[in-house]
């Protein structure tokens, strides 16, 4: 039977003390994963202290607590299946940088580090690199830790993350004008409405197409003329490639990781596994979004056109670490029925949802 992690509160503590870990990465050569740390540990509770009582309860708090772990995130599962995928490469290219590397990012004092540091003993987590920025926001520092992918619970953040540098809201800019490679690669993570378990030894991200990996091009055509014309356009424009969302990097990340393995003749044991998860229905639609895929050089290990019907049910098979979509609507269906989900916040879905 595969082995699983459940999301929940954590034990009763343990060993507090850094247990030997592996050397850290070059950031150059790693696939740099920055996670605040409401979305790494659950900190609702010191949450609702600082909203109630200001920074220095919350401090005093944290102090206070600093030998008790924090429980388990959102963010947490995929970090532990990230983990062991690094694991498995050093077995294969044991002086490769070549893998994954997290970076805790948060806005907390530095005087909260102690309680994370001990959390992230507590659970054997590899985090090194740190990034406290006492009450300022963290994302100016992002680039510089050359982030591919941001995950916060803070939906602004995020927002702030994933517009870095792009001359204006993508919400208001129309998607041939926009720089998507300009931003990070960013999503708000959120806790599923109910337990879950998801392999330890397998890392599996779902992704939706539009407004995601690819552009929000198509997106436009359904929100302005409807659905007869955007299958109309999709045909039409079958063997023209969609312009990149701003996932597509952390997919190319996580293609060239996959290949590490395929060089070792491991296709079938590989330890990261992709979906594309999409509303698209497959004979009027999908063709384009794979020849797109093709066009980069890029692939899936699963394409699931769902032809408008929910995302949830078929997600709570697959049990992905983590699944990213643009439309809320879909995070909520997938949160109930038990996925992480993340909300990426780009495209005309923001743009519309605005205006109304």
């Amino acid at each position: 039977m595969e082995p699983a992690v459940d999301i929940a509160a954590p034990a009763a503590i343990t060993n507090l003390s850094p247990r030997k870990k592996p050397r850290t990465p070059s950031p150059e050569y790693a696939t740099t994963i920055a996670v605040s740390s409401r979305a790494l540990f659950n900190m609702e509770e010191e949450t609702k202290i600082f909203d109630k009582d200001g920074v220095e309860a919350y401090v005093r708090h944290q102090m206070k607590h600093e030998n008790e772990p924090f429980g388990p995130g959102a963010a947490f599962p995929f970090v532990q299946a990230i983990e062991a995928v690094n694991e498995q490469l050093r077995d294969l290219y044991p002086a490769s940088d070549e893998l994954f590397d997290i970076v805790l990012v948060t806005n907390n004092h530095a005087q909260v580090g102690v309680r994370l540091i001990n959390s992230i003993n507590h659970y054997g987590l590899s985090i090194e690199r740190f990034c406290m920025t006492g009450g300022k926001s963290p994302i100016e520092y992002l680039k510089a830790y050359h982030t591919n992918l941001y995950l916060s619970a803070d939906s602004e953040k995020v927002q702030e993350a994933i517009e870095q540098e792009s001359g204006g809201s993508w919400t208001q800019v129309r998607s041939e004008q926009r720089c998507s490679q300009e931003g990070i690669a960013a999503a708000t993570i959120f806790s599923p409405n109910k337990d879950v378990s998801v392999s330890e030894r397998q890392l599996r991200v779902a992704f939706d197409g539009d407004a995601v990996l690819f552009s929000d091009e198509s997106e436009q055509i359904v929100k302005e003329h409807g659905l007869d014309k955007f299958f109309e356009h999709e045909q039409t424009n079958e063997n023209k490639p969609l312009a990149m969302g701003p996932l597509k990097g952390f997919l190319e990340s996580l293609g060239k990781l996959q290949k590490k393995f395929y060089a070792k003749g491991q296709r079938l044991k590989c330890p990261i596994r992709t979906y594309l998860v999409t509303a698209r229905s497959a004979a009027s639609s999908g063709a384009r979004a794979l020849k797109t895929l093709r066009s980069w050089g890029l692939e899936t290990d699963e394409a699931l056109f769902l032809a408008g019907a929910p995302k949830g049910p078929l997600l709570q098979k697959i049990r992905p670490h983590i699944f990213f979509d643009d439309q809320m609507f879909h995070v909520e269906g997938a949160k109930e029925l038990g996925t992480i989900a993340a909300h990426v916040p780009y495209g005309a879905s923001q743009r519309y949802k605005v205006e109304e």
